[in-house]
Parts: structure tokens; C-alpha cells; sequence
């Protein structure tokens, strides 16, 4: 493989400690001033209030447990006492699992603790963040089990719910797959607009503008994007690191792969589901890139049940 990066290299792996806190205090801040305040709304409450709580005494002690009604991947788990902090910072909550792992129906895998009031507070904020990270990591857990032992790698996109992108691609790792780009600032990205803007300047061929871009940015790799085997001597000619094949039929796939010869990575996106997984992961892609599993996932369902 010619490209100076490793498969590695582009295709990363976010980890809950490089995620920034304050990114995640301030999704929780606002997902709490939304329930409590009116967050989004013209009049807000300029103090935030639970007025079915206010029945309960701020004295009363309770205990809850976080049990699966189903089987999934848990996600979610490093937030919950970063939400509960939010509520109240004498709750506390324990647990003996860790995002990523599975647990089954009617499990419980984890406690809460602390006053009654705060937590009922917070029971629906915190149920939320965790059904929908870990329905994504569920999903994504199929597609991954549907590649099993191939050397293929599962990438997502950047098709995220907009400021929830690194929550959305860590809960894409606990499924056991690999991050593609973060944004439009980490990879040189050449995609099928690009191209057409590129390809209309005839007083530089893509190959020099392919290579201005790259004396700008020496520690990034270059991807470009195609949609037909026609375009492929001029993109090679242009020493991309990683060739993206979009929405190629499995006959045209393996055709490129072997035009490419491992002149540069490849990569095939487009309309993947489960059924394309299983034709494409043993004909030698070096990546397969998907957003499917973070916006078509499903919540899990999860309950706390006050002990």
C-alpha cells in the first residue's frame, strides 16, 4: 500500500476520555433546562421547577435500579453521573459494567442513590441519553457481527444529528465498529461536487490541484469519492490515499478493487444495509462506510425501577 497512513490512521476510535466534559455539561445542562425550565420557548421559567415533585419532601431518601427490558450494547453509562451533578450532587451512582458491554432482559446494571426528588428529576433525562446512545451501539453491533471475521472495517459518516456528532460516533465504537472523519477539518475530503468544481478548471489537472491541497495539509490523508469505473485512471493518477466507491453495484466493486491493485485504500459507501454487508465483506474492501446505524438505530428500553 503506497499511502503514507495506516489503515489505523483513518479509520480512529473515540474514547470516552477524549471527549471534551464541557461538550457533554452543556448538552446536559440544556437537555435539563429544556425539561425544567421550557428550554426553546419564547417565556422560560427563570428558575427551573418539577411541579409533580414538589409533592415529595426534599429530606426523602430513595434508591433506584437501571434494568435492560431488553437485550443490547450499553452506551451512556460515563454520562450518568455527569447528569446526575446537574440534579444534585449528592447523588451517586455504582455499577459493575462499562460501555460497550452487553447486557440482557430484565438485567439490572446499575444503582442510583440519594435524595428522592433529585432523582425523579432526572429519571427521564438520564433514561433518554442512555436508550438513545445504546440503541446506536446496539444497531451498530449487528452490522459489525453481519462482517464477522472480515478485515473489512465498518466506518460511520458525518450524517449525525447536528451537536451531537461525537456522542453519536462514541456510542458507534462501544458497537465494536470505526470512526471515519470528525469533520470537514481532519481528512481532504474530495467528493463528487468537489470534483465537478475541480474538473472544470482545465488549466490545472486533478492531480495538481490534488497535490496544492496536499502541500498544504502534509499530515492529512486524501480521499476521493466516485460514483463509475470511468473516473478511476484520472483518480489514481492523482495518489489518493483512500479511493471511495459510491453506491458501485458488487460486480463494479470488485472490478475497481482490482484496478486499484492497492495503489490506495478503498473504501464502499452508499445504500449499505445488512443484505450489502454480507455480499461486499469478503471481496478484499478495505472499508465500508455507513451512517445507517446511528440514524435508522432504535432506542433501547431501559426502566428504573425505585427498590
Amino acid at each position: 500500500m503506497p499511502s503514507q497512513f495506516t489503515k489505523d490512521a483513518l479509520s480512529q476510535r473515540i474514547s470516552w476520555d477524549s471527549i471534551d466534559t464541557e461538550y457533554i455539561d452543556s448538552i446536559i445542562a440544556q437537555a435539563k433546562a429544556e425539561d425544567m425550565s421550557g428550554l426553546g420557548l419564547k417565556k422560560t421559567l427563570s428558575h427551573p421547577l418539577d411541579v409533580t415533585s414538589e409533592i415529595i419532601s426534599n429530606t426523602d431518601k430513595g434508591k433506584a435500579s437501571l434494568i435492560a427490558r431488553e437485550t443490547f450494547t450499553l452506551c451512556g453509562l460515563n454520562m450518568v453521573p455527569l447528569i446526575l451533578k446537574h440534579y444534585d450532587p449528592s447523588l451517586t451512582f455504582s455499577t459493575n459494567h462499562q460501555d460497550g458491554e452487553s447486557v440482557t432482559d430484565d438485567q439490572s446494571f446499575g444503582i442510583i442513590e440519594g435524595s428522592s426528588k433529585s432523582l425523579l428529576q432526572a429519571e427521564r433525562i438520564l433514561l433518554n441519553f442512555l436508550q438513545y446512545l445504546s440503541g446506536i451501539a446496539t444497531t451498530t453491533k449487528t452490522y459489525c457481527n453481519c462482517l464477522g471475521d472480515s478485515e473489512t472495517r465498518l466506518l460511520d459518516t458525518r450524517k449525525t444529528t447536528p451537536l451531537y456528532r461525537i456522542l453519536e460516533k462514541y456510542a458507534f465504537v462501544c458497537g465494536g465498529a470505526y470512526n471515519h472523519r470528525y469533520g470537514l477539518y481532519d481528512r481532504i475530503m474530495i467528493k463528487d461536487n468537489h470534483l465537478a468544481v475541480l474538473e472544470s478548471k482545465k488549466d490545472h489537472s486533478l492531480a495538481e490541484q490534488i497535490e496544492q491541497l496536499r502541500s498544504r495539509f502534509p499530515s492529512l490523508p486524501v480521499q476521493i469519492e466516485i460514483d463509475s469505473l470511468t473516473q478511476l485512471q484520472s483518480v489514481l493518477s492523482a495518489r489518493p490515499d483512500c479511493i471511495l466507491l459510491d453506491n458501485f453495484s458488487i460486480n463494479d466493486t470488485k472490478e475497481a478493487i482490482q484496478i486499484i491493485n492497492k495503489q490506495a485504500y478503498t473504501e464502499a459507501s452508499g445504500g449499505i444495509t445488512l443484505a450489502h454487508l454480507a455480499e461486499l465483506k469478503a471481496i478484499g474492501l478495505d472499508f465500508i462506510s455507513t451512517g445507517a446505524p446511528i440514524h435508522q438505530s432504535q432506542w433501547v428500553d431501559i426502566g428504573l425501577d425505585w427498590q
